[in-house]
């Protein structure tokens, strides 16, 4: 019996949801409005460091940049299918998709790291 890859993908896409609604929201909200507005002072420099030279913190930062990849590469996958019509190459899109999030993946890997 063959397994497909299709319930992980799926599992990698709700959990990528998840992240990108509970935190993204909070992050955009706080560096991209608060911060720049003035209503919340920006940290430190030596704040920030020391709050990402924690190894938890890090691997929370590419958990979150992992799973926001592949929610949004799934997103594309299936809506660029269904509006552009190009159904028949789903293993081409797929590949490009999802090695487009391995990829970022591995690149917020080695920031982080």
């Amino acid at each position: 019996m063959r397994r497909r890859l299709e319930p992980y993908l799926w599992l990698l896409f709700s959990g990528g949801g998840v992240v990108a609604a509970l935190v993204l929201p909070v992050l955009v909200l706080l560096f991209g409005v608060l911060m720049p507005l003035g209503v919340v002072d920006w940290p430190a420099a030596g704040h920030l460091s020391a709050l990402t030279g924690s190894v938890l913190v890090r691997l929370a930062l590419l958990v979150v940049a992992v799973l926001c990849l592949f929610h949004a590469a799934h997103r594309v996958r299936f809506t660029s299918e269904e509006l552009l019509g190009i159904a028949r190459y789903d293993v081409l899109v797929a590949v490009v998709c999802y090695g487009g999030a391995v990829v970022g993946g591995i690149a917020a890997g080695f920031i982080l790291f």
